[in-house]
């Protein structure tokens, strides 16, 4: 750079400093290096309004870049998830749901890590819907069991509607209110306000103790064999 231009710009730069221009910004716009421009500046002493518009400024801009963080994860998580989901798709794509074996394949899982496990009858409490609907469904589906079949249990926090809660689990599970028998209340939660998302948790039951022990023996021989597998390919 010729002395005369490197003159000019180092006045320039000085002159955007006394007016209380941040040296990243001066640094940007003549794209001279910092070490450069902090020895120039050196001997410059900003206002105490400079200081306060640069802190300002500073503050406005650590908050953008934030917001621009919090964009960017965002986006990245959702890359993740939609990869997630597609290679998810291909698994699920590759399952035939109409076959009863693999049907009694994913209750048995489901139940050996939801289900009742003690007790003469086959059973499930939960509080998601989606999970006691696939629990009805393959029941249905797999042993002919008949909406007539099912018992519904509801265990509350003290401050719910049981009404209105029997009626939620009803329509979301397709099964009549006449199954709903007894509600329990947690005693515990008295004073605190529940979640509105929260509906309680909703137990399902059959009188069929032989699906119970035939699902649990499932669950039980398909991993010990799979166990048993892994560990003889890996030696």
């Amino acid at each position: 750079m010729e002395a005369k231009q490197f003159s000019k710009r180092k006045l320039l730069a000085i002159k955007l400093r006394k007016e209380g221009l941040s040296i990243g910004y001066i640094e940007k716009k003549l794209g001279i290096s910092r070490s450069t421009l902090s020895g120039w500046f050196k001997n410059i002493e900003l206002t105490s309004e400079q200081k306060k518009i640069l802190f300002q400024r500073w503050k406005g801009g650590l908050i953008k870049a934030r917001k621009k963080a919090v964009l960017w994860h965002n986006e990245e998580k959702n890359k993740r998830l939609q990869i997630a989901e597609e290679e998810a798709n291909i698994v699920i794509n590759k399952i035939d749901v109409k076959d009863k074996n693999i049907l009694d394949l994913i209750l048995a899982m489901l139940y050996l890590g939801e289900g009742f496990k003690s007790g003469d009858r086959t059973g499930m409490g939960n509080s998601d819907p989606l999970i006691l609907k696939t629990f009805i469904t393959i029941l249905r589906n797999n042993y002919r069991l008949d909406l007539k079949d099912f018992s519904c249990y509801l265990h509350l926090r003290a401050d719910q509607d049981p009404i209105k809660i029997k009626k939620f689990w009803s329509k979301e599970l397709n099964i009549p209110l006449e199954n709903f028998r007894s509600t329990s209340f947690d005693k515990r939660t008295l004073g605190s306000k529940t979640y509105p998302n929260y509906k309680g948790v909703c137990t399902i039951i059959c009188g069929k103790v032989a699906i119970k022990r035939k699902l649990l023996y499932i669950s039980q021989g398909l991993c010990e064999r799979l166990i048993k597998i892994n560990n003889h390919e890996g030696t």
